[in-house]
C-alpha cells in the first residue's frame, strides 16, 4: 500500500501519509517509563499509572512518548515480567482505543549490564549469521579506539559500525515492536553515529528494523525519529527517520527572573531548520515534520541564574524549569509554545509534558507529573486540562 492511499484520521497500514503522521504528532505526550512495570531507573518506581490511564483517555493523547526503554540497568531486560507487565498495558489501552501509539526508545548508552542479556537466535537470523548460545558482549559495542567508551562515566556509548551494536540495536527494536510499539526514538544518533559519518551503519541497521515491522509490528510500520541538531538523518535525499525530534531549547528572558522564550536561531533550535527530504513512506517534503520537547538533561553548577548561551534555563534543564514556575505560567506557556510553533514554523509540533524526570527540588518524587491534582494523583502539576484544550482545539486532517 502506498502512502497516498491511505485513509486520513489515525488509520494506517504500512507507509504512513503525511497528514496521518501530523495528527499523531498534535497529539504526542512524553510519559515516560508508562509501560515499565516494576522498579524504573534506578531504585524509582512508576507511581499513579492508574490515574495516567484515566490522563491518556481525557486529553485524547495519540502518541505515547518514551514510554519503555531502559538508559543502562539492561539486566531488568532478563525478567519475563518486565515484558508482561508492558504487554498488558499496551492490550490494556487499546481495548479502549486501538489507534494510539507507543513509543519506546533505544538509547545512546550501554552499561556493562548488557552481558546478562542472551542474544536471542532469531537476532542472529536477521543478519544471516550462525546462531550462538552467548550473551551481548558491552566492550565489543564500545569503539575500538576508545572514543566516548566512558563517556557516562561507568557506561559508554554504542558505536553503531560495530557488529555488535547493530545486534543490540535488532533485539531492543525487535522486542519492543512484538510487545506493540510502533514507533522508536533513536536518541542522539551523532553520538552512536560516531564512526559513521556517511550514515552507511545507520542506514543498514534501520533498513533491518523496517523489515523486521514490516513483518511483526501492529500496522506492518514503525516510525522511527531520533534527536537530530543537524535538522535530519538524510541520505542522498531520503530520509532515514520518519520525523525529526528535538529539545525546545529555551531562551531565558533576562531581565525577568524565571521567564522563557522560543527563539528561531537561539543556539542549535530546531525551528526553521528541519532538512526536506523524500521521508520513508515516499512523501516529498520542503521540511519534514518534527517533535520539540521539554527535555531533561540535569542542572548547571549556577542554578537561577541566566546565561543564554546555555542549553539550560535559568540553570536548570527543560523540564525542571518548567516544573518550577507556578501553576499558572505553567498553563500558559504550553498555550505560548503550542501557538508560536504553530506560526513559526508549521512542520513543528509541541510534544506535551505529561511525565519526566526532574532534578530540581521537589514534593514530586523526583518526576514532574501533569495531572490535575487529586486524591488519585496528589503530586500532580495541573496542566492536564489545559493540554486537553489544547488537543481539542486542533483540526483531524
Amino acid at each position: 500500500m502506498h502512502a497516498e492511499e491511505e485513509l486520513g484520521g489515525f488509520q494506517f497500514d504500512g507507509p504512513i501519509s503525511r497528514d496521518v503522521l501530523e495528527n499523531y504528532l498534535d497529539r504526542s505526550v512524553t510519559m515516560a517509563y508508562f509501560l515499565v512495570t516494576g522498579t524504573t531507573e534506578g531504585n524509582r518506581s512508576y507511581s499513579y499509572r492508574e490515574d495516567d490511564v484515566r490522563l491518556i483517555q481525557n486529553i485524547g493523547a495519540k502518541f505515547v512518548g518514551r514510554a519503555i526503554y531502559r538508559w543502562n540497568g539492561e539486566e531488568r531486560l532478563t525478567d519475563p515480567a518486565f515484558w508482561q507487565g508492558a504487554r498488558e498495558l499496551i492490550e490494556r489501552m487499546h481495548r479502549t482505543d486501538d489507534e494510539i501509539i507507543f513509543q519506546a526508545c533505544i538509547f545512546e548508552t550501554i552499561s556493562p549490564q548488557v552481558n546478562s542479556v542472551l542474544i536471542p537466535e532469531w537476532v542472529f537470523r536477521e543478519f544471516g549469521l550462525p546462531v550462538e548460545n552467548r550473551t551481548f558482549s558491552y566492550e565489543k559495542m564500545l569503539n575500538p579506539e576508545g572514543k566516548l567508551a566512558r563517556h557516562w562515566g561507568r557506561s559508554g556509548v554504542p558505536d553503531v559500525s560495530q557488529q555488535e551494536t547493530k545486534l543490540w540495536f535488532m533485539y531492543l527494536a525487535g522486542s519492543y515492536i512484538n510487545l506493540g510499539c510502533e514507533a522508536i526514538h533513536l536518541g542522539q544518533v551523532g553520538l552512536i553515529g560516531m564512526n559513521d559519518p556517511e550514515l552507511k551503519h545507520w542506514s543498514e541497521i534501520i533498513q533491518k528494523i523496517r523489515g523486521y515491522a514490516g513483518k511483526h509490528a501492529r500496522r506492518h510500520w514503525v516510525l522511527l525519529d531520533a534527536h537530530v541538531p543537524q535538522g535530519g538523518l538524510v541520505v542522498d535525499g531520503e530520509s532515514l527517520i520518519d520525523f525529526n525530534s528535538f529539545p525546545l531549547r529555551i531562551k531565558e528572558v533576562v531581565d525577568h527572573p524565571q521567564e522563557g522564550v522560543l527563539e528561531k536561531g537561539h543556539l542549535d533550535a530546531l525551528f526553521g531548520r528541519s532538512q526536506g527530504c523524500v521521508s520513508p513512506s515516499g512523501w516529498k517534503c520542503d521540511h519534514l515534520p518534527y517533535l520539540v520537547e521539554f527535555d531533561n538533561f540535569g542542572r548547571s553548577r549556577n542554578t537561577n541564574v541566566a546565561d543564554t548561551k546555555s542549553i539550560f534555563v535559568w540553570g536548570w534543564d527543560e523540564i525542571s524549569w518548567f516544573s518550577l514556575q507556578d501553576e499558572a505560567y505553567r498553563n500558559a506557556w504550553l498555550g505560548y509554545a503550542n501557538d508560536w510553533i504553530e506560526k513559526t514554523d508549521p512542520n513543528g509540533h509541541l510534544q506535551m509534558p505529561v511525565s519526566r524526570m526532574i532534578t530540581c527540588p521537589n514534593e514530586s518524587g523526583g518526576n514532574y507529573r501533569a495531572n490535575t491534582r487529586s486524591d488519585a494523583c496528589p503530586v500532580g502539576y495541573s496542566q492536564e486540562e489545559t493540554i486537553k484544550r489544547i488537543f481539542q482545539a486542533k483540526k483531524i486532517r
